[in-house]
């Protein structure tokens, strides 16, 4: 996701009300969010959809990351020659 330019990605609610569908092609176009503003608080964040799924996806391998070194903190990883081996037997099936 490309970073905010702020005097362009954030917005007040009543402009977003007025000019949705410039939004959706600001969004679309840029890959960059924008923050929606109601009394100067940021409210809502729109996002282009394949944006959004890649931030989710790197949020799951961050938990992946996560828990195998909980796993490895409590003993309970495998070495890598017998991770490859069960790798490799997966795949052959």
């Amino acid at each position: 996701m490309r970073r905010l330019v702020f005097n362009q990605d954030i917005r007040p609610m009543s402009e977003f009300r007025a000019g949705v569908a410039s939004f959706l092609k600001q969004v679309r176009d840029t890959k960059r969010p924008i923050v929606i503003t109601r009394h100067g608080k940021g409210v809502a964040v729109l996002l282009d959809v394949n944006e959004y799924e890649t931030i989710l996806e790197k949020v799951e391998l961050l938990e992946d990351i996560q828990t195998a070194e909980s796993q490895i903190e409590k003993g309970k990883g495998i070495d890598h020659e017998k991770a490859k081996a069960q790798v490799l037997k997966r795949i052959s099936k």
